[in-house]
């Protein structure tokens, strides 16, 4: 689309087309502006919290299954074992037999996800040896929280410094999204039960945490960087993020862990390359002691919730920080809360701008589901990529702005009928040609005298633009016209070519103005004027006023040539002696009336005729014209310098001071022409003698002001040659 504007202004250019695009979208950016508006603060107050967190988990369920992760390792306590044990909590002697074991396959880490702080049954005091003498065995503890007591860790291993807290933090439908890595206590900060294993693991490999230097808060974490979570980062809004916290990345249930049971290792029934150098968590999965957790993978369409139990989940954190810091698989990030509005404010102006431009409801619905399957896919691959970005905000501006527009369009559809009748009704009265646009450029009315004069039907033209019939030249340049009465908002008026459909072209006068309906419709109005005569008569007065000027031009050649000719030597361009004598008479008068000295010389060349019969007249010519280009070189833009005929040259000094100032110019004259002449590749040497008379010294009157030159001149010549003499009459000044 073109736009006419002041040549060479791209400023100005941009300026228009900028303003036009918001005059004709205006709706579309006002409708989704509110729409976002309207989400956003939705978003604020927590209304879309859940179903993001819903769409979260479907995103995870989609995810591909993955495999199962090999270095870890799960000593499961189900419901047979404590029916062979007889008794839960395990008894103290158990589960030392039971860590004694595991501990002879040489794990690198092992993980007691059961509470030790009060003795269960005989054997305390070997189970107090085997916690002292296992430096790889973590211990858990849980803080006391808002919603449940503590349970305090056991006394041996609080004492080397290997117990993890194993709280979980539970979202408001019940659900695990998120995993604590270190809590403020009034014992100093804690660190979870997954982050200490992890760490133990990852020991040996020389991987630690360490604070970032410009950002305390974020920590190095081998390949990756753990970033606390915030509380309204991600669909979350207001959400208690107390401690270290991060989003967790749960497992597909059917990738799950290798499992053994608690019998199985007591009757060493285990492969020990099972747990060589793996991490061993003991833990239970009984279903009568309901230590079970929902996570995102723990709800379906068909509503049949799987938990998972407790030691599975902090398998699976276990999992996800290994991940992080060997592989840098990075953890679940957040977009920053700015680049959050601008993505919902995108997608709510796409589903505006493509119910706006496609202006049908069913192609609008089958586009806009079209848009929210990208939508899903765009949130999916970006999740499996290690980012949470919104999905129900944008969907809902997606929906909710095609639904506004949808309903807008539809009221402006009723209200473009009536104007059409109207319109109808008043341009057929008028006996000029009408059309009416819309935005799009389409003829929406159209009077009987348009139809006439475009030689086509109305229904032909009716719904359609220029570019359907005219020429691309003469389409372009009405699509132009059109846009500029847009862009100016008033009445418009132009001259252009116009061919019908049979051929003919027309020189018309179209004026544009713009009009606005009820509904806020905008129209473009032309009436077009036929100045086909009046254009003729123009074009014959511009060739008529042409042919004079060339007539006048013509004329003035000729004077300037027939001046040339009069006033000036046909070989050396000087004056001739007409023009000179013009010129002597004028410096005659001016010195009479300032009372200054006019100097006249008179020069001719010495040895001239010898170089003319030696070289030739063409020659000669060229020595003549050589000698006038230095004569005029050499003296003043005021000076005079002229060509009497044959080698003779006079030369006007008017206004000179006096005999020294006249002497000191012939003598210049006497250097200059001194000088070899090289001409047609031939050597010439060739000098000058000069005859001087002064006015009113010498002479009042022209002819014997040059008759004491050419005395003087020729008493030069006398004399030697190649000198300058005054005239006899001169006085002593």
């Amino acid at each position: 689309m073109k736009f006419i504007t002041q040549p060479g202004s791209k400023l100005t250019r941009l300026g228009i087309r900028l303003s036009h695009w918001f005059a004709k979208e205006r709706r579309v950016l006002l409708t989704a502006t509110s729409v976002t508006g309207c989400i956003v603060i939705l978003r604020l107050v927590g209304a879309l919290q859940s179903l993001e967190l819903a769409a979260l988990d479907q995103l995870f369920r989609l995810q591909p299954l993955g495999s199962s992760d090999k270095r870890i390792v799960i000593v499961s306590i189900d419901d047979n074992d404590i029916s062979q044990v007889q008794r839960w909590p395990i008894p103290d002697g158990v589960m030392a037999e039971l860590l004694l074991k595991i501990q002879a396959y040489q794990p690198r880490a092992i993980g007691l996800d059961i509470y030790r702080d009060l003795p269960v049954g005989s054997g305390q005091e070997q189970l107090d040896q085997v916690f002292a003498s296992m430096p790889n065995l973590i211990g858990i503890e849980k803080i006391e929280d808002t919603e449940s007591v503590g349970v305090s860790p056991s006394h041996v291993l609080e004492q080397n410094h290997r117990v993890g807290f194993n709280n979980v933090v539970v979202d408001v439908d019940g659900k695990v999204r998120r995993a604590v890595l270190f809590w403020n206590t009034e014992r100093g900060v804690r660190t979870s039960f997954a982050l200490n294993l992890a760490l133990m693991y990852l020991k040996p490999q020389g991987i630690a945490l360490h604070p970032l230097p410009n950002q305390p808060k974020y920590l190095q974490f081998g390949q990756s960087v753990l970033r606390p979570l915030k509380p309204s980062d991600g669909g979350y809004v207001r959400t208690d993020t107390g401690g270290y916290q991060i989003l967790a990345s749960p497992r597909h249930p059917e990738a799950r862990f290798s499992k053994v049971t608690l019998s199985e290792v007591l009757a060493n029934r285990v492969e020990p390359s099972l747990m060589r150098d793996r991490i061993v968590l003991i833990g239970s999965t009984a279903a009568s002691l309901k230590d079970y957790f929902y996570t995102s993978y723990s709800s379906s369409l068909r509503g049949n919730a799987q938990p998972i139990s407790g030691v599975e989940l902090h398998a699976s954190f276990i999992s996800q920080l290994l991940n992080a810091a060997t592989e840098g698989r990075s953890l679940v990030q957040v977009l920053p809360h700015a680049v959050e509005w601008l993505w919902i404010t995108g997608w709510t102006m796409v589903g505006a701008c493509l119910c706006w431009e496609i202006r049908s409801p069913e192609r609008s619905a089958i586009v806009v589901l079209a848009a929210s399957v990208a939508l899903g896919g765009v949130c999916y691959i970006v999740l499996i990529a290690g980012w949470w970005i919104p999905m129900v905000p944008p969907l809902l501006g997606l929906l909710g702005s095609a639904v506004a527009i949808t309903g807008y369009i539809a009221h402006l559809e009723e209200e473009l009928k009536k104007s059409k009748e109207f319109l109808n009704s008043i341009i057929n009265s008028i006996p000029d040609p009408v059309f009416v646009k819309d935005q799009w450029h389409r003829w929406i009315v159209l009077n009987e005298a348009y139809c006439r004069f475009v030689g086509l039907p109305l229904t032909a033209l009716i719904e359609k633009t220029d570019h359907d019939f005219f020429s691309p030249q003469q389409a372009d340049f009405f699509w132009q016209q059109d846009e500029l009465a847009f862009s100016q908002s008033g009445e418009h008026e132009s001259e252009e070519e116009f061919t019908d459909a049979n051929g003919v072209t027309y020189s018309i006068a179209t004026k544009r103005s713009l009009h606005r309906d009820a509904a806020g419709n905008l129209f473009l109005v032309g009436v077009i004027r036929d100045i086909t005569r009046r254009k003729q008569i123009e074009d014959e007065l511009r060739r008529t006023a042409a042919e004079l000027f060339r007539s006048n031009a013509e004329l003035r050649e000729a004077k300037d040539s027939l001046t040339q000719m009069a006033y000036y030597d046909p070989l050396t361009g000087l004056p001739n002696r007409k023009l000179f004598q013009e010129r002597l008479s004028q410096s005659l008068n001016w010195a009479d009336r300032h009372s200054h000295l006019v100097a006249l010389l008179f020069l001719d060349l010495d040895g001239f005729k010898l170089v003319n019969d030696s070289h030739g007249h063409q020659f000669g010519d060229l020595l003549l014209k050589a000698v006038a280009q230095r004569l005029t070189g050499c003296l003043r833009g005021s000076d005079t310098v002229a060509r009497l005929g044959g080698d003779e040259f006079v030369v006007l000094l008017p206004a000179i001071p006096g005999q020294q100032d006249i002497a000191r110019v012939a003598q210049k004259i006497l250097d200059t022409l001194s000088h070899s002449f090289v001409l047609e590749g031939k050597v010439v040497f060739i000098t000058t003698s000069i005859g001087i008379s002064i006015y009113p010294l010498d002479s009042q009157t022209i002819d014997d002001l040059i008759t004491c030159a050419d005395m003087a001149m020729y008493d030069a010549k006398e004399s030697g040659k190649n000198r300058y003499e005054f005239s006899a009459k001169e006085d002593t000044l």
